[in-house]
């Protein structure tokens, strides 16, 4: 590991005592400084008081699951980078801790190497935020705790909307959307209309990439959208 890397703050959330020890003693060892919490409700109060470059978060936790912890970290707008645990390998289970806003998922039992790896990963994939807390694609740049936009150092001018659907792609750039997830996003079991998100994502469209050579927002035909610069598309 580098000395860069040395410095990689992890929490482990995990339940169960045993795991969470040869986790963290694996992790200790390959450079990481370790943080823990034994249930969801310790892990909240961690991340309230406390700024970690990746969490590893198990599904089931006692108090607060893993999915309302993540639920939660995202609805604060924190972007850190989230690695799910689970012992469920069904796609079901998977998608729900894609769409709460895990950025990975692994099923135990797994070898500590291939923890190891999706955590370099997670880690080199969330150095394309910048050092504020912002999120950045490219010369477009999104700040969370202050719903600003920018690219190219302008202020883009968006609807609260747009700004909404900008924040869910961002944070899972340069990852493909599905329309589905978005709209479950953005508003729940109370769907509008299919016009409607269409109406949304040209108006963001418009105003994100028509202005710039390089285009940043891409359509994935009958699939969904992505946040990503053109090598990654």
């Amino acid at each position: 590991m580098s000395e860069q890397d040395s410095h990689i703050t992890v929490l482990l959330v995990e339940d169960h005592s045993d795991l969470a020890a040869s986790v963290g003693d694996y992790l200790e060892n390959c450079g990481y400084a370790m943080d823990f919490a034994a249930d969801g409700s310790i892990a909240l109060n961690l991340l309230e008081e406390n700024k970690y470059d990746l969490i590893v978060l198990d599904l089931m936790l006692p108090k607060v699951d893993g999915i309302k912890v993540c639920k939660q970290l995202r609805e604060r707008g924190d972007g850190t980078p989230v690695l799910m645990l689970t012992a469920r390998d069904q796609l079901e289970d998977k998608v729900t801790g894609f769409e709460a806003g895990a950025d990975d998922y692994l099923v135990k039992p797994f070898a500590m190497q291939e923890l190891e790896l999706r955590i370099k990963a997670l880690i080199r994939r969330a150095r394309g935020e910048v050092s504020d807390g912002a999120m950045k694609v490219g010369d477009l740049v999104f700040d969370p705790r202050t719903m600003r936009v920018e690219r190219e150092g302008k202020r883009l001018n968006l609807s609260p909307t747009s700004v909404r659907i900008l924040k869910v792609l961002m944070r899972e750039s340069p990852r493909l959307v599905t329309r589905e997830q978005l709209e479950n996003e953005l508003w729940g079991d109370m769907l509008p209309d299919s016009d409607t998100l269409r109406s949304h994502m040209y108006n963001l469209r418009k105003s994100l990439d028509r202005p710039y050579k390089t285009k940043l927002l891409h359509t994935v035909q009958g699939l969904g959208f992505k946040i990503a610069l053109p090598e990654d598309v």
